[in-house]
């Protein structure tokens, strides 16, 4: 059921256009100036209009990233893969995807240290998450897009690293600009990643199974027909 695959693709095209719609409305009603330096994206949603979108945006963002942790884990466990990597990767895609409404709706202008812990739970634990998503890439089942979702997915992974690492020595060291300029190109990736979902999400196949209705003479009530989603790739199906 290749519609899945569209789950991903809204989650890192809505949340990609929302930051930058943010961040242009920020710019021109002047809540921030780029002449004094790059803000950063929690600075471009702390004040009135863009704090109702930016808060707006993490919330959907946070539900719609759920929602693919527990899409995820189903899958993998389909799979056959049901270890402690799987029940790892969605407890920290939960905690992550929490992190991403804390960082929305509490801003950094109002309470900062509650901000910043958003900040800590979706940056730092959302960062470990995608890392059990690499090792799932290998440890689930066989799949024809490994070849290449395994190499793009370990890429981004290691820049993502790195750009942490970045954006706490500049933030540290005084280069708010510097930092801001890697806190924006890691959030990008991180939309990426989970852009990159799609690839496996395609895979996931529907059935239904159909309950009938019983016979006038043996009940009274009538049982509809219902559909039950079972989250099974193709290649199962092959084993």
């Amino acid at each position: 059921m290749w519609l899945w695959a569209l789950l991903p693709i809204c989650q890192a095209v809505f949340g990609t256009l929302g930051i930058w719609t943010v961040f242009a409305v920020s710019v021109l009603n002047g809540s921030v100036n780029l002449t004094e330096g790059f803000p950063y994206i929690s600075e471009c949603g702390s004040y009135n209009p863009q704090s109702c979108l930016f808060s707006q945006m993490c919330n959907i963002c946070s539900v719609l990233a759920l929602w693919i942790v527990i899409i995820r884990f189903q899958q993998v466990k389909d799979f056959g893969n049901h270890g402690k990597a799987n029940i790892a990767g969605i407890i920290l895609g939960f905690i992550s995807s929490v992190g991403i409404s804390i960082i929305g709706n509490f801003q950094q202008s109002v309470v900062k240290s509650i901000h910043l812990l958003g900040a800590f739970l979706a940056f730092f634990l959302g960062l470990a998450y995608f890392w059990v998503q690499l090792l799932l890439t290998y440890r689930a089942g066989p799949s024809q897009d490994r070849c290449w979702v395994g190499p793009v997915r370990a890429a981004c992974c290691s820049l993502c690293t790195l750009l942490v690492v970045l954006m706490v020595v500049l933030h540290n060291t005084g280069s708010p600009s510097g930092a801001a300029v890697c806190e924006w190109v890691l959030v990008m990736l991180f939309f990426g990643l989970f852009g990159l979902f799609a690839a496996e999400f395609r895979h996931i196949d529907c059935h239904h199974l159909t309950i009938q209705k019983p016979s006038l003479g043996n009940a009274s009530v009538v049982v509809n027909s219902f559909v039950v989603d079972a989250f099974q790739t193709e290649n199962t199906k092959v084993q």
